[in-house]
């Protein structure tokens, strides 16, 4: 499995608690897909949004996104890390 860092843009003003929900959504189907969201990062005042995964691809990353309702809009490999 590899690892994928995505971004998601304009969600000005979310709160912890959307951040949480829209996580819980992807968690609820992710296996559908072989996908594993570790973990999520928001930043409300720039509205972006970061979720790092362990997936088969990207494309498996964005068909959740897609499901749970918030599409990503860029989605990187991350094939290094310390």
């Amino acid at each position: 499995m590899s690892q994928f860092m995505d971004v998601h843009h304009g969600m000005n003003g979310i709160t912890a608690d959307d951040l949480k929900k829209a996580h819980q959504a992807d968690l609820a189907i992710e296996k559908e897909e072989g996908v594993h969201f570790e973990k999520a990062w928001a930043d409300p005042q720039s509205g972006t949004v970061y979720c790092l995964s362990e997936a088969p691809s990207a494309e498996a990353v964005q068909r959740i996104h897609e499901r749970a309702g918030h599409p990503a809009d860029e989605v990187h490999p991350v094939p290094l890390t310390v």
